[in-house]
């Protein structure tokens, strides 16, 4: 509980970038822009694989989840910090912040379990090709579509529940552009260990291990590619894979940064300058790494656009 002369703060303060508000202009049309392109970009995978019967396998269905959740990561942040880099800080209350935080572990926690998805179709598909069909079946590809998005909204709530009985009576300032959980434990008059903890646990079970899945589904394709014998074949093999490993880099990179220890000495700007490269700079390369160099895509992208002629 908080003292006598303290009162539990029902709002904060998000400062934004409030060392750079003399550049506040030019932020805010770099991150519109950003925000811009980035709902251009994956609306536009989203419609092709829902509209192109062609796109509807696997694969495809994979990358139009990792759009969706890439949409959603941006849409419930971005327009937020516009806001704070305009107005060089704004309010959200206590709900708004937990529920920010909320959607925004949804999207993130499925990100990478939709990434697993990805890597195991990779693996099917490049080290069991004769066996690829009849295990990724129709059923196999809804389980591994449905689950990401369940599994996050499931296990959330008993982390917002603990986060929502800290109290916060010292300061309502959050020194960053969206409620994240490290400054927003950071904040807790209370003792935040066990948010802290299942913050970690969670992490844990949905980021990491994970990527250890990732890691051993690549081993393995590795191997598989170094046994074929053209290297037409190898160089085919590999391309398949590429741009989803480059995506795994991008992704995994900050958050191993960020959340393997949110409570590290690291300081408020080096979290933000972390928090924007997945917040805005994986959602904006993923749809061009799964476009440019993919055929399917370009075929789909121009008979939409011929359609739209019409």
């Amino acid at each position: 509980m908080c003292g006598n002369n303290q009162t539990s703060f029902s709002e904060f303060s998000l400062l934004g970038f409030h060392e750079f508000n003399h550049f506040k202009v030019v932020l805010f049309c770099i991150f519109f822009v950003l925000y811009v392109v980035i709902l251009v970009e994956n609306c536009l995978i989203v419609t092709l694989v829902s509209t192109c019967h062609h796109l509807n396998v696997p694969m495809y269905i994979f990358l139009r989840n990792l759009a969706l959740a890439d949409l959603l990561l941006t849409s419930n942040i971005m327009p937020k910090m516009l806001q704070v880099t305009w107005l060089e800080g704004a309010t959200i209350s206590r709900t708004g912040c937990f529920m920010q935080y909320y959607f925004h572990c949804i999207a993130t926690y499925g990100q990478s379990l939709i990434v697993t998805a990805m890597a195991y179709d990779r693996y099917l598909a490049i080290c069991h090709p004769l066996r690829y069909s009849a295990v990724m079946n129709q059923k196999l590809c809804f389980h591994l579509s449905f689950w990401p998005w369940a599994i996050p909204t499931l296990v959330m709530p008993s982390e917002m529940f603990i986060t929502g009985q800290q109290e916060f009576c010292n300061t309502e300032e959050i020194d960053h552009f969206f409620c994240d959980i490290g400054p927003i434990v950071g904040l807790a008059s209370t003792d935040a260990y066990q948010v802290a903890f299942e913050d970690f646990l969670l992490t844990v079970l949905l980021t990491f291990s994970p990527f250890l899945l990732v890691i051993i589904s690549y081993i393995c394709i590795f191997f598989a590619i170094v046994k074929i014998a053209s290297s037409d074949g190898r160089r085919k093999a590999f391309s398949t894979c590429s741009s989803h490993l480059a995506t795994v880099c991008m992704y995994y990179g900050p958050l191993t940064a960020i959340y393997m220890f949110p409570f590290g000495e690291t300081s408020p700007y080096e979290n933000k300058l972390k928090s924007l490269l997945y917040t805005a700079c994986t959602p904006l390369i993923n749809p061009v790494l799964y476009s440019m160099r993919n055929k399917e895509i370009k075929k789909a992208s121009q008979l939409l656009f011929c359609r739209s002629r019409v």
